[in-house]
């Protein structure tokens, strides 16, 4: 992975850890029952833990595509240095 992806993840990740925190912060300070409270926390880290799930998934499958994308290349790139150097001898 480059050194640009890897980073552009790593914001990603910051910032869905820090909604998620801010999502349970404003619910923290919502007028609302403990209970009411407590439900909606549970429900919202559900969604949360769905959501980074897909993700997940969908960064693989990524990842995946690219790998067998860079295979491709690397082989094409190999069959025409064969096919160049004996196309010179």
């Amino acid at each position: 992975m480059s050194e640009r992806s890897s980073s552009s993840a790593s914001v990603l990740v910051a910032f869905l850890v820090c909604a998620v925190a801010g999502a349970a912060v404003a619910l923290l300070y919502a007028p609302s029952t403990g209970e009411e409270t407590r439900r909606k926390l549970a429900e919202k880290a559900r969604q949360g833990r769905d959501k980074a799930e897909q993700m997940a998934k969908e960064g693989r499958e990524f990842v995946d595509r690219q790998r067998e994308h860079l295979v491709d290349v690397a082989e094409r790139g190999r069959q025409a240095f064969d096919q160049a150097r004996r196309e010179t001898l």
